[in-house]
């Protein structure tokens, strides 16, 4: 494909764009996760447990629609203006997110519950503590605060050292990463297998890309009918721990009847494409809709740190190492034991459906009631 007049004519710089380019992918695919982690962190310090159980699902449904019209408008869009107008208008689209976060913020302040505050109030509360034990090491603290300004290496060291300690402290967020490992690498093992069952089935690419499209279409609208008329009114009597334990269940039959079909003669049968897009489409379906509305009320009772700075390691390090770690894993394994054919595939389905099955047990064992969350909750905001 030609990109532009000036980079046809010169290789080197036809070369360095296409770097720049893989290295902005990789920047924004790495900023868009933690935007969108600040984003849930300040919904949870705002919101109630019974506030979010009602009105997570149906953000995260908005969230789906936009993402849905955005998609559609792309083509239409680049017919026009072009790619360089496109990425203008993600631009300026990205202007107003800044503009509305900081309103969002404002507006926190000015009513009393901005997040910040709960952070601001427990360190003024260690220093006065501090001060109590000894006004000689208030004083060189205020000193060497107010003279020099902590150096990136101390804020680095700082943001490690706060991290070890929320999930040494919180069990629940480590439980809550190793879940969405083995959610991601479940997830990675049945995008493989659909990917691979509808290259063997449909070769044509026109068709092929058809049909994913469909696919994708089905999985978004069936995730917002869900996220918008059937979580709301099912979370308020299935407790969150429930719902934890159906998910996985609910994949791991799937992936049992992939694994083991009906025989053909003495051996047993491929799985259909019908089979294979089925289980793919309900376990995207589960992770757009109630894993993800499950997700942010996990962070809801617990305390500033563990919503932010917590957070803020499990969605960056959590779902991007667990798609490109499960890849990695699946490649080597396929390539040293020389297998890939969608039978094999099938088993390694099973077992990773096995594996987030106990992991989201586990979690869900650390996962309050609603009543539970509420009151914890409650004492949170009473001793900030």
């Amino acid at each position: 494909a030609r990109l532009d007049p000036l980079l046809d004519t010169h290789p080197h710089l036809s070369t360095l764009t296409k770097y720049i380019v893989g290295v902005l992918f990789v920047f924004r695919e790495s900023y868009v996760q933690l935007i969108t982690s600040q984003h849930w962190s300040f919904i949870s310090s705002v919101l109630t447990p019974s506030q979010s159980s009602m009105w997570f699902a149906p953000i995260s449904g908005l969230t789906s629609v936009t993402s849905a019209l955005a998609a559609i408008c792309v083509g239409k869009l680049s017919a026009v203006w072009g790619i360089p107008g496109v990425v203008g208008a993600a631009g300026l689209f990205l202007a107003f997110s800044v503009i509305f976060g900081d309103i969002a913020y404002r507006v926190a302040e000015k009513h009393g519950f901005n997040p910040a505050d709960e952070h601001y109030r427990k360190k003024e509360a260690k220093l006065k503590a501090a001060a109590s034990k000894g006004g000689s090491n208030k004083n060189t603290a205020s000193t060497s605060s107010s003279s020099s300004p902590p150096s990136k290496h101390d804020k680095e060291e700082s943001l490690i050292v706060k991290a070890k300690d929320v999930f040494t402290r919180v069990p629940t967020l480590w439980a809550l990463f190793c879940e969405i490992l083995a959610c991601q690498g479940l997830s990675t093992v049945l995008n493989v297998c659909c990917v691979t069952k509808v290259a063997e089935v449909i070769p044509d690419d026109a068709e092929r890309a058809d049909w994913m499209g469909k696919f994708f279409a089905f999985t978004n609208v069936v995730s917002s009918v869900l996220q918008f008329g059937v979580l709301p009114a099912t979370s308020s009597f299935l407790e969150p721990s429930t719902l934890w334990k159906i998910m996985p269940l609910i994949m791991m039959t799937m992936s049992c009847v992939l694994a083991f079909p009906k025989r053909v003669g003495k051996e047993l049968a491929d799985p259909t494409l019908n089979m294979v897009g089925a289980a793919y489409a309900v376990m995207k379906i589960l992770e757009f809709s109630v894993r993800r509305m499950l997700d942010e009320m996990v962070y809801v009772p617990l305390d500033y740190e563990s919503r932010f700075v917590g957070k803020e390691v499990i969605s960056v390090l959590g779902y991007r190492f667990g798609k490109s770690a499960s890849s990695l894993v699946l490649s080597a394994i396929t390539h040293t034991l020389g297998i890939g054919g969608l039978r094999e595939l099938s088993y390694f389905t099973t077992a990773a459906a096995a594996l987030w099955l106990g992991t989201a047990w586990r979690l869900s064992n650390f996962v309050p009631t609603r009543a539970e969350a509420e009151e914890a909750y409650k004492t949170m905001k009473k001793g900030s």
